[in-house]
């Protein structure tokens, strides 16, 4: 069949919305890869999405209670191991979502490769984690602007901006995107101001104090030891949760060959710039032992905002904290749109209800998004009873193992996608886009995902700082419970073959086929990763 023939069966009414300016669409059939939603989203949209969708309250305020509990070396070192976990994982999303840009990506990867039980309970896990991210990020907001004053009631900064929150997600598509560019725009801009004030404040540059160096370093480089940092993980994890969502964005994107790919190489910079480079000017300019620190005793700010308060650059403190108070907002309405689309994608494969199916002609999965952003937002009212620090421990918690598994689902995914590829006599070479990780990249991720959910097991029975009871396992391990249940549910439901037999899974279902005129067709022939990162963050 010829690809004129194969562009007259396309499902696509309105080809010209798939026009990149060569006179040629960016692919020729879906085979099943469409669905009610809007392909409105373009290659700068979801690579400003994937820089920035992860910054938000595990960085700027999470680091000051892992300072505390893990100390300066335990708090790098546990970015580091992080990013390099999500580097692995978002190359293999990278690759399948070239192939496979479906709704909730990650679910229906799972569910086609691996089981669909685990698919099952990939797809669940992850719908609670983005609204416990939502709980979350609602509660930080009072944190942040108790910075500024403690009139406004608790229960009414929340109400505000989970408002806020649902507007940005019920407005068109194409205007969530923009205003998620702007937000990570501002992010992106404002760290390199963060690391440039660190080194000045820490070299002695700044009014409010001598040089400090790595003082603290020397001092208590690891506070509490091994379990102290391993206590600092789950808050690395819920940092960089979220760093995934580029799989989901893919399916209302026109062209994922051309925009995936320059998502997934500008992850270098922002690990690299954001969390371990912001990591490390924490560690040389804010003391662990500051009762002030998020999580202490004191005000509870960042530790960001700390080092520049005491720095004697108060203006920048001001500054920073409205940066903090952008990037909460800002990851709460990413959740509500990863939530949704989660649950859109569950329906699509008759895991959850036909209605959150239902999209409107803006590409709004209505009943998909209402109870997302309603049991987020009601969720984050807990913090009218509790601490600031204490919601957030728990929350974080649930979602870093919810990520983990996460995670740990997609690198298994990619393995076993590779693996039907090579068993059904198909070549590397036909697949539209390959990463330069594969094999060891997608091992890595999943390797460190099964340690790192067996060691917080370890946490939750001998816990830092507090007696061993039930109640403080459960806080902790409990989304651990909820995915065995999920999966041991789903396995007596669908009943069948342990895992997917990859030998017979039609690999042609659910896929794009890309025009090889229309993209640069390039295997294991990319462009430098300097270049390529550079090139996405101007694109």
């Amino acid at each position: 069949m010829s690809d004129s023939d194969v562009e007259k069966k396309t499902e696509y009414p309105d080809e010209k919305a798939f026009d990149h300016g060569h006179g040629q669409v960016g692919f020729v059939d879906d085979h099943g890869a469409d669905s009610n939603l809007q392909r409105r989203l373009s290659t700068r949209h979801i690579t400003m999405i994937a820089l920035g969708s992860s910054i938000g309250m595990g960085l700027w305020l999470g680091s000051g209670s892992s300072l505390a509990s893990g100390g300066p070396a335990g708090i790098f070192i546990g970015y580091v191991l992080s990013g390099t976990m999500i580097w692995a994982v978002s190359h293999s999303i990278g690759e399948m979502a070239v192939m496979y840009p479906l709704p909730s990506a990650f679910v229906q990867w799972s569910n086609k490769f691996v089981d669909p039980a685990a698919g099952f309970a990939l797809g669940w896990a992850y719908w609670m984690s983005y609204w416990i991210t939502i709980a979350n990020e609602l509660q930080a907001v009072n944190t942040v602007l108790s910075f500024w004053t403690d009139a406004v009631p608790v229960a009414a900064w929340m109400t505000i901006f989970w408002l806020v929150i649902v507007l940005v997600n019920v407005g068109a598509v194409n205007w969530f995107a923009e205003i998620e560019v702007i937000c990570s725009m501002i992010k992106f801009g404002w760290i390199f101001v963060v690391i440039i004030a660190g080194i000045i404040i820490s070299a002695g540059g700044a009014p409010g104090h001598g040089p400090i160096g790595f003082r603290y370093w020397n001092q208590n480089a690891f506070a509490n030891g091994f379990k102290g940092f391993l206590s600092v993980m789950p808050t690395c994890i819920f940092a960089m949760a979220g760093s995934e969502n580029a799989g989901l964005v893919a399916a209302e994107t026109a062209n994922p060959r051309r925009s995936v790919p320059k998502a997934v190489g500008s992850i270098w910079l922002r690990l690299s710039l954001f969390y371990i480079m912001g990591s490390l000017i924490i560690t040389i300019c804010v003391s662990p032992n500051n009762p002030d620190i998020f999580g202490g005793d004191g005000t509870n700010a960042s530790p960001f905002v700390i080092a520049f308060r005491e720095g004697g650059v108060p203006a920048l403190a001001h500054m920073m904290n409205a940066v903090i108070f952008i990037s909460v907002v800002s990851t709460g309405s990413i959740s509500g749109f990863g939530g949704s689309r989660t649950l859109y994608g569950l329906s699509q494969i008759g895991m959850a209800p036909r209605q959150m199916q239902k999209a409107d002609s803006k590409g709004r999965p209505w009943w998909a998004l209402i109870p997302t952003l309603l049991i987020g937002g009601g969720l984050s009212y807990i913090n009218v009873s509790y601490t600031g620090s204490e919601v957030f421990s728990w929350l974080s918690n649930l979602t870093s193992l919810f990520t983990l598994f996460g995670w740990g689902m997609i690198c298994l995914s990619h393995i076993r996608m590779r693996k039907a590829w090579s068993l059904q006599g198909r070549d590397p070479a036909d697949l539209p886009w390959t990463t330069w990780t594969w094999p060891w990249g997608a091992w890595w991720g999943l390797s460190w995902c099964i340690i790192l959910i067996i060691a917080e097991f370890y946490l939750a029975v001998w816990p830092l700082g507090s007696p061993q009871s039930a109640e403080h396992f459960f806080s902790v391990y409990v989304s651990v419970v909820a995915i065995v249940l999920c999966y041991v549910g789903a396995k007596i439901y669908y009943r069948g073959r342990k895992w997917v037999d990859v030998g017979t899974v039609d690999l042609d279902e659910g896929r794009r086929f890309y025009k090889a005129q229309e993209v640069e067709y390039a295997v294991g022939k990319e462009k430098g990763w300097m270049k390529k990162g550079v090139e996405a963050i101007w694109s």
